[in-house]
């Protein structure tokens, strides 16, 4: 019976961390619910360390790559037009654009758990910055909100 009992508990134990983690989804679209173009929906979201993203792309033109991540091996692309799930496992700040749509500012931020690295998140799109032709406020926007 003690066995038994021990089992159950190391059992619950162990899957307890997983059923903590959230999902949560960004579209990727063309036009937003509000009428700007090139967006992502949310531009700006705040996770935890083990929760999923959801890219979901409208079209086969969408995309998400990371350009800033914690670290080399956190780094992200998904594939164009492709529905991907990303599990963040680093706390830190991602920034990420639409590889084909990154000129027309179609870009976000993803800060999974305590900023991190924002400092080197902000010195890397400085000059990065001038480069959105549309758009060019809403990076500044979505930055804002890290905390």
């Amino acid at each position: 019976m003690r066995i038994r009992m021990f089992s159950i508990l190391l059992v619950t134990f162990l899957a307890a961390p997983s059923s903590y983690a959230a999902e949560f989804t960004v579209n990727a679209v063309t036009t937003g619910t509000n009428g700007e173009m090139m967006v992502f929906s949310p531009g700006y979201l705040k996770v935890e360390v083990g929760d999923t993203v959801n890219f979901i792309p409208s079209d086969a033109s969408h995309n998400a790559e990371s350009f800033v991540s914690p670290s080399s091996e956190t780094a992200f692309v998904t594939a164009l037009g492709k529905d991907t799930r990303i599990t963040f496992s680093q706390e830190g700040v991602y920034l990420y654009k639409c590889t084909p749509h990154f000129v027309l500012g179609m870009v976000g931020v993803i800060q999974v758990g305590k900023a991190v690295n924002k400092n080197e998140a902000l010195a890397v799109w400085k000059p990065m910055e001038p480069m959105m032709s549309m758009n060019q406020d809403r990076m500044a926007t979505y930055l804002e909100q890290i905390d």
